[in-house]
């Protein structure tokens, strides 16, 4: 969508983001490697003279976020699918639902999610070969990389640009599985990681350049048969649907692991289910109205993005806190640096949005 309505004016957002993935994830890394605790248990641990109040508030924000996501998660794995199959929307989504609590209640997720990104692995690879056939030079593409633009309307995908790249629960679901690892082989992972994810959104921003007509799943899907075949629509549909679908995994787990770090609430415990729970009930309830899935896609990206400066204020704190954080494993100038600018550009940008949307409803 950024691409088609503003070309390569907001390729700096993604690179700004990639950067500040980076950042935040390697800081959240970082914690767990110095302390062989998680992001969400140091948290706990520092505000324990506080009891529950800021773990509570912290997860509450998390899964806001998760909740949002899901909500687009399963709009989009229904939105494949139906590009695929046309069967009905509803019935779809009831499916995708069912599938999704059975494979949560009995945990056996991670094999599907691994085939689920291969396939969105592969939908990548056919948007670099797409992106090549983008009508824009490499200088273009370049000065749009590093210089930032603001062309009018583009506050809201602005946001969503910055929430489905710095994802808040990430920086709680990353943190947990660097345990074990080196400083070095932990920083070398994320850097291979989060800059392949970023060159993925920025060939995905190129190839929405070619769509006529429009922004829309059709219209792209059409961009990827006219470009390579008719498999490339068919593969683009089965991505859709597979990045929705694993992402519908994902969400809930993520919140449900959230809780279980912050608040101490184990995975046999009902309230670990119930927060998982909620967060599926809430994106399939979205997913049975009747709104615009590119819309609520949209729309839930941007709310992720104002909610990220709140993680990162605690992400922040707790890298830097010299009781609990060894010298060596603490933020230096620079690192410190970083994470206040992520946490500015989100904080005005977030806030920015807020405040447009206020002047809305008093209109």
């Amino acid at each position: 969508m950024a691409g088609a309505q503003y070309g390569v004016s907001l390729l700096w957002v993604l690179t700004f983001a990639t950067l500040g993935t980076v950042w935040l994830q390697e800081a959240a890394s970082r914690i767990t490697i110095a302390t062989g605790r998680d992001l969400g248990q140091t948290i706990a641990l520092a505000n324990q003279q506080r009891g529950k109040t800021i773990p509570l508030l912290l997860f509450f924000a998390v899964w806001l976020g998760c909740a949002a996501y899901q909500a687009g998660n399963i709009l989009g794995a229904v939105s494949g699918l139906a590009l695929l199959t046309n069967w009905p929307i509803k019935g779809l989504t009831v499916c995708i639902g069912l599938v999704c609590l059975v494979l949560l209640a009995i945990g056996s997720t991670q094999w599907i999610a691994n085939f689920l990104g291969i396939v969105v692995f592969a939908m990548g690879g056919a948007f670099v070969y797409v992106a090549f056939g983008a009508p824009v030079s490499a200088a273009e593409v370049t000065r749009a990389l590093v210089i930032p633009s603001f062309p009018a309307g583009s506050l809201l995908l602005i946001n969503s640009l910055i929430g489905t790249t710095i994802v808040p629960y990430n920086l709680f679901f990353g943190s947990g599985i660097t345990s074990g690892q080196t400083l070095s082989e932990m920083r070398l992972g994320i850097w291979i990681a989060v800059l392949l994810g970023g060159l993925i959104s920025v060939v995905l921003l190129l190839a929405g350049l070619l769509i006529t007509g429009g922004f829309s799943f059709t219209n792209m899907a059409d961009v990827l048969s006219n470009r390579v075949g008719n498999w490339g629509g068919l593969l683009f549909a089965f991505g859709l649907f597979a990045a929705g679908f694993a992402s519908s995994l994902t969400a809930p787990l993520a919140a449900a692991v959230t809780a279980r770090s912050l608040l101490g609430w184990p995975a046999t415990s009902w309230k670990y289910r119930l927060v998982w729970l909620l967060v599926l009930g809430i994106g399939l309830a979205f997913g049975l109205s009747d709104y615009n899935p590119v819309t609520i896609i949209v729309v839930v990206q941007a709310i992720n993005g104002i909610l990220l400066p709140v993680v990162t204020v605690f992400l922040f704190l707790s890298v830097n806190d010299r009781k609990l954080i060894p010298e060596e494993y603490r933020n230096s100038l620079w690192q410190n640096a970083a994470m206040l600018l992520v946490m500015a550009v989100s904080l005005l940008f977030g806030g920015w949005n807020v405040w447009l949307a206020v002047q809305n409803l008093l209109r």
